[in-house]
């Protein structure tokens, strides 16, 4: 069966089909809410779910605010908190010295990605014990330690893009709607850290452009 055209309505058949934005538009109804300029799937920009043209895509509405000098203050020195905190959990965690190289974004990816092997290896470890009925070379400590890394791992978010996003700062990642974001942190309120799958760029990105997968 056919579906409907988010414009007007009407069916939408395979030969004038465009899909984008989780619907389903004829050719010449794909354009901007705006300037009702035809888009495309090279030069529309999604926001809200609807279709806008470069000239007429309302990104001031992200960017006026996070962009005032008070406001990227304000931004940094809650970034620089969050990192405080994951400093002062980690220092207590192993209980010994911390190295401030150690804080920056790209170092705390790779320690995250270790820490997912390390719970990935675990895991197996586990498994293939329980596989044979018992849980040798797994002793009380292992168990626990186990049981926190599994916990760990569960609780990393990933989210998906609903829109494209381009970057307006030299600390933030473009995506595309429906990319994936892993290791995704929240910063402040309406803002977070995290990875695009896609490009493997990392950076600070709207929290409300994305939407949870957990």
């Amino acid at each position: 069966m056919n579906p409907q055209c988010a414009r007007c309505g009407k069916i939408v058949y395979p030969t004038e089909k465009v899909s984008c934005l989780d619907k389903n538009w004829h050719k010449g109804c794909f354009h901007c809410e705006v300037c009702k300029m035809t888009l495309n799937m090279k030069n529309y920009k999604g926001y809200d779910k609807k279709p806008y043209c470069n000239a007429h895509y309302p990104k001031t509405s992200f960017t006026i605010v996070a962009d005032t000098p008070e406001n990227l203050r304000l931004r940094q020195q809650s970034e620089l908190q969050s990192q405080v905190k994951y400093k002062k959990d980690f220092e207590e965690s192993k209980g010994r010295g911390f190295s401030i190289v150690s804080d920056t974004p790209e170092m705390q990816r790779l320690r995250r990605t270790q820490e997912q092997i390390s719970n990935a290896k675990y895991h197996e470890d586990f498994e293939r014990a329980r596989g044979r009925g018992g849980t040798p070379g797994l002793d009380d400590h292992s168990m626990e330690r186990y049981h926190l890394t599994v916990s760990s791992c569960r609780s990393q978010r990933v989210y998906r893009a609903l829109y494209d996003y381009a970057a307006q700062d030299h600390d933030e990642v473009s995506f595309r709607d429906g990319d994936v974001i892993i290791n995704a942190q929240p910063i402040d309120e309406g803002w977070m850290y995290g990875t695009v799958q896609r490009t493997g760029k990392s950076g600070m990105l709207p929290a409300n452009y994305v939407e949870s997968c957990n």
